[in-house]
């Protein structure tokens, strides 16, 4: 008979003695990667005002992100890096699409690693080494984990990092649904916080400390305040954080099945980060990193690898961010939309105006279960256009920039087959139409065209 316990303790035991071999190896891939070629991107912007200081979107594999920046001098430039990796649940993750009365589920990515737990923390391992030669002086990164491995990544990071660096073990306690009649319920993720040095930035935050029997203590000196639950003071921010998580009814939510509530990366950036900051995330999932950074007035890198974190994140920077950025892309879907441009003058002033009529999809990479492929072949016999989620208009300039400066955000429900859109004329058109197009399933694809002036 075999035993399984043993076999598990013999792998763990296998796994803790091949760790200082995985962190020299890790550190070594890294090296050789900086030492490679510069990678290529298409590049487009999102135009919204001055692009001085440009905020940057990198739809890739987050190494190829980071392989980037070094090679464009952004190495010691980040202040604060905030990363919410994979944690290794060995389970795909499905993002759920409503279309009018129908509901389908696309398969957003996968947390499984096919040789294990050695595969998962060597891709981890590989990218911190980089990610700490894009870290400043006075930087800071934040990990984000659970109890899968978190105590793995400890070691590794002392090892990276040096122990007397860590700075600490922040446990954020969420409430959710779901327990266990074999287990205490798993209600807290862990977030691990490393140093570059010691002289790095840091920005006590204030919580509040309630009096025991919720009374005032008056304490010559002590300041106290009083709210619908009691008397408390305010105190430094501890190492346990209650932040609720992003539910079912919040205003945040966008949809996005791992979305971390705008709370949580508000601590953490207000806390390790300044106004003349960058502030990255390069797993960047539903965004929340950026908007954040752009409420409060930082710069700000995110990648994500997979198309439909990506295509999330722009409809959001559409609705709440105010600065420009630049869109990096290492590949496009081979989708096409079937259009016509025409001119139009009005009020002295000149206009394109853009019918769009069908949506020829590429089913390239679309994983969906056969009743759900079965509603999309049916939407694209009738309702093509229905399939388009965002469209980008703008030009290319003399510089051979894309430009973005008009972005649609379409309800899926409001899309016909047939409908206008309409674009300014100015200055800085030089003839030729840029148009950017994200479909539901979040892959793009762009057209350029020439126009008469």
């Amino acid at each position: 008979m075999v035993d399984v316990k043993a076999d598990l303790e013999d792998l763990q035991m296998e796994i803790i003695k091949q760790l200082p071999d995985l962190i020299e190896n890790s550190k070594k891939k890294a090296l050789e990667f900086m030492n490679n070629g510069k990678v290529d991107f298409d590049r487009e912007i999102i135009l919204k005002g001055n692009i001085k200081g440009l905020n940057k979107l990198y739809t890739s594999d987050n190494i190829y992100a980071m392989k980037d920046l070094l090679d464009r001098g952004y190495k010691g430039k980040i202040d604060l890096i905030y990363i919410d990796p994979p944690f290794f649940t060995m389970a795909n993750y499905w993002h759920r699409i409503s279309l009018g009365e129908k509901n389908i589920r696309y398969l957003a990515y996968n947390d499984i690693w096919k040789d294990g737990l050695l595969e998962y923390l060597e891709m981890l391992t590989v990218r911190l080494y980089l990610m700490k030669e894009l870290l400043s002086s006075r930087g800071t990164i934040y990990v984000h984990l659970d109890y899968r491995t978190v105590h793995y990544v400890k070691i590794i990071m002392d090892c990276i990092f040096g122990r007397e660096r860590f700075l600490n073990e922040i446990i954020w306690a969420y409430r959710s649904g779901g327990a266990s009649r074999r287990h205490f319920a798993r209600k807290h993720d862990t977030i691990l916080a490393y140093t570059k040095t010691e002289e790095y930035i840091f920005n006590p935050q204030k919580e509040k400390s309630y009096n025991r029997g919720l009374k005032p203590y008056r304490f010559k000196g002590v300041k106290e305040y009083q709210d619908e639950i009691g008397w408390y003071t305010l105190v430094n921010l501890r190492d346990v954080w209650q932040v609720d998580m992003v539910g079912r009814t919040s205003k945040e939510r966008i949809g996005y099945g791992t979305q971390k509530p705008e709370a949580l990366l508000k601590l953490i950036i207000l806390s390790s980060s300044n106004e003349d900051s960058i502030v990255a995330d390069f797993f960047a999932g539903s965004g929340t990193t950026a908007a954040v950074a752009e409420k409060h007035k930082r710069n700000w890198v995110i990648s994500d690898l997979e198309d439909i974190a990506v295509a999330t994140i722009r409809k959001r920077l559409s609705q709440v961010g105010k600065s420009s950025y630049q869109v990096l892309s290492k590949s496009q879907a081979k989708s096409k939309i079937n259009f016509e441009i025409e001119r139009e003058a009005k009020n002295q002033k000149e206009y394109l105006k853009f019918i769009f009529k069908e949506y020829k999809m590429d089913w390239e990479g679309v994983e969906l279960k056969e009743e759900d492929r079965e509603i999309i072949e049916e939407i694209l016999k009738k309702d093509s256009l229905s399939l388009i989620d965002y469209i980008g208009i703008g030009y290319k300039n003399n510089k051979g920039q894309n430009i973005i400066k008009k972005e649609i955000i379409r309800r899926r429900d409001d899309i016909s087959s047939h409908y206008h859109v309409k674009y300014l004329l100015d200055e800085e058109f030089k003839g030729q139409v840029y148009i950017k197009f994200i479909d539901i399933f979040g892959r793009n694809f762009y057209e350029i065209r020439k126009i008469n002036k």
